[in-house]
């Protein structure tokens, strides 16, 4: 079917723009948001999915703020067209490619409400692929790129509003497309990954003065890194001093880097964070990373027994739930995906920003030797 985006010189495919070039039914092209006060008083996120092939779009956003985690859920029919980014009261608008993105609640029976606008401090920092195979089968081809930015607006909680204002309100995007497992799982023989199912997944993003640092790794049970990638980027006070042309990131890569996390006993939760960076002329920079305060992933559909990524629910469907952070238990497959607002500390300089991990089966670094044990 014919769209509006057809116009554009875009296509990557003998197919009009509303039709995969990926035929796998996981494909997906989805957004993803965080922001957070540096104070580290609250934690808000959101994502907005379109999954074609399984005839699903959907939207979360959650925020994180005093010992309490809200969370708005919206799913969809996917609509014809890719232009429309939206799910019921909720929509991504993109003002300016790589400049300036808004995130918008409307007013629904939820009473979550939000209007928040994004402005990039950097141009986009373009991520390794991220790969993975069960056997002979791809199951996962993704490519993704991060950005950092400050927000303005607001955010409304059951009546209770918060203002976002540029100077005080940090954070980061992401894109990200390609094909990875999401949606009901399949019939049929079980996946090879079953035999020893494991995870490990670190990410994080932090803001300092001037700069940020990037930092992702996945690795195999027994630590090596199959995925790998760290750099530090140069920042720019306002979005319109940001280089249009997004090829002129000022980046620098490192030649490697190593984490170290210290887990809380009982749980796959950080304590506390370590990082190495290591330029290409030897020079190692340490970063030290002290956990705030946690939020759980599960609230913008990660794991989310009901609220998953690209499952089917209706035509339209709009939900809120909430809990208290201090009660969610550790050791459940849907609560072990967490991201963390840290400290950071990097020789004399100071900056706060994200930890994300995901550590399922074993990984023997940390001490894992089954798919939920906890540290001791």
């Amino acid at each position: 079917m014919i769209t509006d985006f057809d116009d554009y010189l875009i296509h990557q495919a003998p197919l009009p723009i509303n039709q995969m070039g990926v035929v796998n039914r996981n494909a997906y092209d989805r957004y993803w948001f965080n922001g957070h006060d540096k104070a580290g008083t609250f934690l808000f996120e959101a994502g907005l999915g379109r999954y074609p092939n399984r005839f699903v779009q959907d939207a979360h956003f959650s925020v994180a703020v005093d010992g309490v985690q809200h969370s708005f859920h919206a799913s969809r029919r996917v609509p014809d067209n890719p232009i429309d980014s939206s799910v019921g009261p909720m929509r991504v608008e993109v003002v300016e490619p790589m400049r300036i993105v808004r995130l918008v609640i409307d007013p629904n029976d939820t009473e979550v409400e939000c209007n928040l606008t994004f402005h990039a401090k950097a141009p986009p920092v373009q991520e390794p692929k991220n790969v993975m195979w069960d056997g002979t089968r791809l199951i996962m081809d993704t490519q993704r790129f991060t950005q950092y930015g400050t927000w303005e607006g607001y955010f409304s909680i059951k009546g209770k509003r918060y203002e976002v204002k540029r100077s005080e309100v940090i954070g980061n995007r992401d894109k990200s497309w390609g094909m990875r497992p999401v949606g009901e799982y399949e019939e049929g023989a079980p996946s090879r990954l079953t035999t020893d199912p494991a995870v490990y997944w670190v990410w994080s993003p932090i803001h300092f003065d001037g700069f940020c640092t990037h930092f992702l790794t996945r690795e195999m049970p027994d630590g090596h890194a199959q995925e790998l990638s760290a750099s530090i980027v140069k920042t720019y006070p306002d979005d319109q001093e940001v280089p249009k042309d997004v090829l002129e990131v000022d980046e620098e890569v490192m030649a490697s880097a190593t984490n170290t996390i210290r887990w809380k006993s009982g749980t796959r939760w950080p304590e506390d964070a370590g990082l190495v960076f290591e330029k290409r002329d030897g020079t190692k920079l340490e970063i030290e990373l002290e956990p705030i305060f946690r939020f759980q992933m599960m609230g913008i559909g990660y794991q989310h027994p009901e609220w998953g990524h690209a499952v089917w629910r209706d035509e339209l469907e709009i939900g809120y739930e909430s809990w208290k952070l201090d009660e969610v238990e550790p050791d459940e497959y849907c609560t072990i995906h967490v991201h963390n607002i840290v400290r950071a500390k990097m020789g004399d300089k100071t900056g706060i920003g994200i930890l994300e991990t995901i550590v399922f089966g074993r990984h023997e670094p940390s001490g894992f030797q089954d798919l939920f044990d906890g540290a001791p």
